[in-house]
């Protein structure tokens, strides 16, 4: 019986409830696709912060001086060492790390600054370089060297350092906007000979996904395999990258709460209207027996289906919208979580029976007042 009064309630007035139903898919879509963005929102904010390149540097110690070092030698780090550290704090969100040796050697007469690099692995972390050439080459030139030097792709050049000499053929120009386009990359054993600090790297520069604090744990769990070198990460991208995503899961939380409440109020508009009309219905339960907590609670099972029936059609539609908003957004699908489903589910139906406070009114109906048709 309860089933058959329920059936006969949901089309009883379908204008109305329309209505709220429209209102709980549309807030169930908009939920359903911010709470996908929610979980992905920290992998698409890492890999489009990948663009600003390495975020964690390993470099001597400021202030520390080899009894070598001069002003031309400056402290170096063994490679073997860093290399060593960094396997052994081997991390799923290590994106890459790039080792360089830096020396103002000449072309020429004119000194230029290089840097020996795996290269490679250099433009794999820099997703800003702009190359035009072969990037699989000797070298890289930056743009304004190349200008100046008259280099070209397939071009040739002598490198000269304290006496030592190297020929190199220019593999590709290099656009990057900045500091590199003064610089020529080459083959990081390629600077060690000429450099004759064979196994020596000047700086290790690394990039590392994940948030802020995961990137910070990183750091300072190398630094504990390092202590004679300075481990820390670059503060500019890990804390505008925290900042960015606590900012964004902010605003995606405050949008869902406004969400709901105006749902709500939809939904209490809605059952306000329909309390108003059903006084006579639940006068003639009353009058033959029916008790008020049972009539509430058809009429709260009547406010859950709609709610739970909007947002399963509004968490379908939200998938899509998803996936629109990745793509917009991030230029790439966000994955869709199936655990969103049931408890937007779960969201709706509650904040649908939030809003039938109304159906409390219908309590202080009087049966002999609804019989006598006043």
């Amino acid at each position: 019986m309860f089933a058959r009064l329920l059936w006969k309630l949901l089309w009883g007035n379908p204008g109305r409830l329309a209505v709220a139903l429209i209102a709980v898919i549309s807030g169930a879509a908009v939920i359903s696709a911010l709470l996908n963005l929610q979980f992905d929102i920290e992998r698409k904010l890492t890999q489009e912060f990948r663009a600003l390149g390495p975020n964690v540097t390993i470099a001597p110690k400021q202030g520390e001086q080899a009894p070598e070092a001069t002003a031309a030698s400056p402290v170096l780090m063994d490679e073997a060492t860093v290399a060593r550290a960094i396997a052994e704090t081997q991390t799923p969100e290590l994106a890459g790390a790039v080792p360089y040796l830096y020396l103002v050697a000449r072309v020429g007469d004119t000194p230029v600054v290089v840097a020996g690099t795996n290269l490679a692995e250099a433009q794999r972390i820099e997703p800003t370089w702009k190359l035009e050439g072969n990037a699989g080459g000797q070298s890289i030139v930056g743009r304004n060297v190349a200008r100046q030097l008259k280099l070209a792709p397939s071009g040739q050049m002598e490198l000269k350092y304290l006496g030592r000499s190297t020929p190199l053929a220019v593999g590709a120009v290099l656009d990057s906007g900045a500091a590199e386009d003064n610089q020529i990359f080459v083959d990081l054993a390629t600077a060690q000979q000429l450099a004759g600090s064979a196994g020596q790297i000047e700086v290790e520069q690394l990039r590392v996904g994940g948030s802020a604090p995961a990137v910070a744990a990183y750091a300072a769990q190398l630094a504990a395999s390092l202590p004679d070198y300075d481990v820390r990460p670059v503060r500019q991208v890990t804390e505008a990258e925290g900042n960015l995503l606590r900012r964004t899961r902010l605003l995606i939380a405050s949008t869902i709460v406004l969400i709901l409440a105006l749902t709500a109020l939809c939904v209490l508009a809605t059952m306000a209207a329909l309390a108003m009309e059903r006084r006579e219905d639940v006068g003639l339960m009353k009058a033959l027996g029916g008790s008020i907590s049972r009539i509430v609670a058809l009429f709260l099972a009547e406010v859950g289906v709609l709610g739970a029936a909007g947002g399963a059609i509004g968490c379908l539609v939200g998938y899509v919208l998803a996936r629109w908003m990745g793509e917009r957004v991030f230029a790439a699908a966000i994955s869709p979580r199936w655990q969103i489903f049931p408890l937007t589910v779960v969201m709706m139906a509650l904040v649908a029976m939030t809003g039938a406070l109304p159906l409390r009114r219908l309590g202080r109906v009087k049966p002999a007042v609804i019989l006598r048709g006043e």
